[in-house]
């Protein structure tokens, strides 16, 4: 069931369905995050140490470009390039470990047609929400608020267009190699906490907390899609979805409280 969908034969209230939003959104958190679509994506052992070796290759240069990338300065044109550079070397390596899945979502009946596009937006959309509640108390936190503003000074200083842009190729960058390579690269068991882990860590080089935090929370929701699912669609539209929400809408809400 996505969100907003109900199955038949609910009760009726005044000619039409009468929501439940307790029930509902039990419903919608169970296809979306916990009850798996039935695949098969089982691979040789061959192909599987492959992919683990090129997995660990492609962690080690990404985590070292991300560093470089966090500690330009806001307003330097090498920005865009070691973002640029960052985003090929998770895209490539990830493309270069083996097969990658879009997956399937439930429908809202419980059968297996959907790519859970609006259910992926929806979540995207909740993510965001809860963040940018968050920037209340955040934005009256200097230890907290000023890293997170240093990295929203290359929105400020630079292009904003072109900082969307760079949002958007790493985040489906970030999802082609987290959820989709190193998430099958893991194996089937504890999948999900070892790729938000190494996620969190990863992020851990930029030295800013709350990008941390958001890595670890944004990490366990896309890696419980990618159990559901199967594949990297679902995980790429949430990330999207919350990473451009904070890039157009957090500056105005720290400007504001601050």
């Amino acid at each position: 069931m996505t969100a907003g969908g109900r199955a038949p034969g609910g009760p009726r209230a005044s000619g039409g369905w009468r929501l439940h939003p307790v029930t509902e959104l039990r419903s919608f958190v169970r296809a979306a995050l916990v009850d798996p679509v039935p695949r098969d994506h089982t691979e040789p052992d061959w192909a599987f140490r492959r992919r683990r070796v090129v997995v660990v290759v492609t962690l080690l240069v990404g985590a070292a470009l991300l560093t470089w990338a966090l500690r330009i300065e806001p307003g330097d044109p090498m920005f865009y390039v070691a973002t640029f550079a960052l985003a090929a070397a998770w895209a490539v390596g990830a493309l270069v470990s083996g097969p990658l899945h879009l997956g399937r979502g439930h429908t809202r009946h419980g059968d297996v047609e959907s790519r859970a596009v609006v259910q992926s937006l929806a979540l995207g959309v909740m993510l965001l929400g809860l963040f940018l509640a968050g920037a209340v108390v955040v934005a009256r936190i200097p230890f907290l608020r000023d890293p997170v503003l240093t990295l929203l000074d290359h929105a400020r200083y630079g292009s904003l267009a072109v900082v969307a842009v760079v949002t958007i190729v790493n985040g489906v960058a970030e999802e082609l190699y987290f959820r989709g390579a190193l998430y099958a690269g893991v194996g089937r068991r504890h999948a999900v906490a070892v790729t938000t882990i190494v996620y969190a860590l990863v992020t851990a080089t930029s030295g800013i907390p709350l990008l941390v935090f958001a890595a670890a929370l944004v990490g366990v929701v896309v890696g419980l899609q990618r159990r559901v699912t199967g594949g990297i669609l679902g995980p790429i539209v949430t990330h999207l979805t919350w990473s451009l929400g904070m890039l157009f809408l957090l500056p105005v809400v720290l400007d504001r409280l601050s």
